[in-house]
């Protein structure tokens, strides 16, 4: 091969490099800029009322579930149930990405809607929650704990479900990876906890996550700060309520379901008397 050959082989090696990394890095600098332009929005202050119920364990209890356990857990009879009021009276479940659009930019929302979460990635999630929310015509969002599906904790839903559950149309979000007390942290800790977990739900469900929830709904100003480093779109926290305005992204309210909460004690937490 003529050392002229070479050379012009090696010219159109280093320019297809060149343009493919200006592809890149047009690509992620649109990424950013449409990341950005969703947390800013499109500068109109609103609030809307959209019940966040907060659900954990649906499942039967266990022999020797303590108070704690009992407290968290609705069997799939009763979660069946509440999803059957909810379709009856005529609610439309929706994401939290679709609460942040209205929020941000004005984009409508259906009749009545109400986004249904689960908190922690508890096996029967995938075993027991899925199934109802598919009978019914519903989404529901999903916080893992990214670290329980890396060691294939049987009592939490894996990766293959995870990804499963996403195509399903579920939203899988992040629960941090380890589940711990976010109060009291150094930054390091901080974005190896957030960071981590979302990396690695956008690695395995193949589409960027963006909504969190605070383990336990224990966070402190030090957590605020990273989460809104991060990009982080919305986050839910434990406090009680079911108002959300255009910024408070970070700090939104839920209702939760105790254990023993039959359809009518839905229907009294959805009226919201509780809260006044």
């Amino acid at each position: 091969m003529s050392d002229f050959r070479v050379f012009r082989l090696v010219k159109s090696y280093l320019l297809i490099v060149l343009w493919c990394g200006l592809i890149i890095a047009a690509i992620m600098r649109v990424q950013h800029v449409l990341a950005d332009s969703a947390v800013a929005g499109d500068g109109t202050l609103r609030r809307i009322h959209v019940p966040i119920l907060m659900y954990h364990y649906v499942s039967l209890l266990p022999e020797d579930a303590d108070d704690i356990r009992r407290d968290l857990t609705i069997e799939p009879d009763i979660f069946r149930a509440h999803m059957q009021y909810l379709r009856d009276e005529g609610y439309h479940t929706i994401s939290l990405y679709q609460l942040h659009d209205a929020l941000m930019f004005g984009t409508p929302l259906p009749p009545k809607p109400i986004i249904v979460t689960f908190d922690d990635g508890h096996i029967d999630h995938y075993v027991s929650v899925l199934p109802i929310l598919q009978e019914m015509g519903f989404v529901g969002t999903f916080f893992i704990i990214t670290g329980r599906a890396d060691t294939h904790d049987p009592a939490h839903v894996n990766w293959i479900q995870i990804k499963a559950m996403a195509d399903a149309g579920m939203s899988m979000e992040s629960h941090t990876k380890s589940h711990l007390d976010l109060r009291g942290r150094d930054r390091d800790f901080l974005v190896y906890e957030l960071l981590g977990s979302f990396e690695s739900l956008s690695a395995h469900i193949g589409r960027e996550s963006r909504m969190f929830c605070y383990p336990g709904g224990r966070y402190d100003d030090a957590a605020l700060d990273v989460a809104r480093e991060m990009d982080i779109w919305r986050a839910v926290t434990t406090q009680p309520g079911m108002d959300h305005t255009t910024d408070n992204r970070l700090e939104l309210p839920r209702v939760r379901v105790s254990g023993g909460t039959g359809p009518g004690g839905l229907e009294y937490l959805l009226g919201g008397d509780w809260l006044q």
